[in-house]
């Protein structure tokens, strides 16, 4: 099962590189991420969202391959990948992959303007390891689906305090 965690920077800058320094821990298998999001809040109120994957460049790029592929089959390779580019962008456009967008919206509201929030789904973590090394970053813990004992943990990691008795 995974866990959501939701946690509150000063800006977009510490949050980009709390979510880089979490993709470097994925690379040594202490964390197994579904999906790292940065929304920020910008000076409008509007909320931006820095997904970890394009889902609409993914798509253009598919669709361009197979249309140019089925392109060759009626000898139009090129309208076929036009076409194919098109529908894949449009398709990618619309596909929402992993914490979904509208909740993070809402969940990042709380932020002031020019703040950031790291949106993050974890399947597996070696909590101790990972926690520590994120610890250097602050942060505030706007929302999880850990339990109450393990939430407090990470709010006192973050704040560099010992956690309550």
């Amino acid at each position: 099962m995974a866990d959501l965690v939701i946690i509150a920077y000063e800006s977009e800058a510490k949050a980009e590189a709390a979510r880089q320094e979490l993709l470097k821990l994925q690379k040594e298998y202490l964390i197994e991420l579904g999906d790292a999001v940065v929304a920020v809040r910008q000076e409008d109120g509007s909320i931006k969202l820095n997904q970890l994957l394009n889902t609409t460049l993914a798509g253009a790029a598919s669709g361009g391959l197979w249309g140019g592929l089925v392109g060759l089959l009626f000898l139009n390779p090129l309208l076929g990948m036009a076409i194919g580019a098109g529908a894949g962008a449009l398709a990618g456009k619309f596909t929402d992959v992993g914490i979904n967008d509208d909740f993070i919206k809402q969940a990042s509201s709380a932020l002031g303007p020019n703040q950031a929030a790291l949106c993050v789904l974890v399947g597996k973590v070696t909590a101790d390891k990972v926690v520590a090394d994120m610890a250097q970053f602050g942060g505030t813990v706007l929302q999880t689906s850990l339990s109450t004992e393990q939430e407090e943990k990470l709010q006192a990691a973050l704040r560099g305090t010992p956690p309550a008795a």
